[in-house]
């Protein structure tokens, strides 16, 4: 599977200089003078056979529409170069043009989290309001019942003492009847 991978490769040198000339309607010796002037490289086999990528026959056919218009091999070695140039800074140029309208998406993206952010916290922040608001409500409802409770219990002693005053004053009264016996109904 990965021989098949290579063939979908621009720069695989997968065609035989033959194949190429045929591809072209050139003669191989074109093919050679390209090489020998410098103009493309193609692949050399272990036998040192050349071999050429799918990028290397469409420069090669860009050369030859070049000579044919009458241009010279060093002026169309030259138009092939800036060709390459511009569209390298073609595909740079898209390049930075998708790299800032990605940022730009990221920016707007995080613009809107933030925002979400910024609602989540708010609500948070009200919830924790609303929480400290009940928490000092009870804390009210304690402190009154407390000293409500405390009153309740100071009545309780109150009234426990006097209940002990009046038994008392009963014991002696009753002591003083002449040991009579006097009930309370409790």
């Amino acid at each position: 599977m990965a021989g098949l991978e290579r063939l979908d490769d621009e720069d695989f040198p997968s065609v035989s200089m033959g194949q190429a000339a045929e591809l072209l309607g050139v003669q191989p010796a074109f093919l050679r003078s390209l090489d020998t002037a410098g103009v493309l490289q193609p692949h050399r086999t272990g036998g040192g056979h050349r071999r050429y990528s799918r990028r290397q026959l469409a420069q090669a056919q860009r050369i030859r529409e070049l000579l044919d218009a009458g241009h010279s091999i060093s002026s169309a070695r030259t138009i092939v170069e800036l060709e390459k140039q511009v569209a390298t800074s073609d595909a740079a140029r898209r390049r930075a043009d998708d790299a800032r309208d990605q940022a730009r998406r990221d920016r707007d993206h995080a613009i809107v989290e933030r925002d979400h952010a910024a609602a989540e916290r708010d609500r948070a922040t009200e919830v924790q309001r609303q929480v400290v608001r009940e928490r000092d409500t009870a804390r009210s409802d304690l402190r009154e019942r407390t000293d409500q409770l405390q009153r309740t219990q100071h009545e309780l002693d109150q009234a426990r003492d006097e209940i002990n005053a009046l038994q008392h004053e009963l014991g002696h009264l009753g002591a003083a009847d002449g040991g009579r016996a006097l009930t309370v109904d409790r």
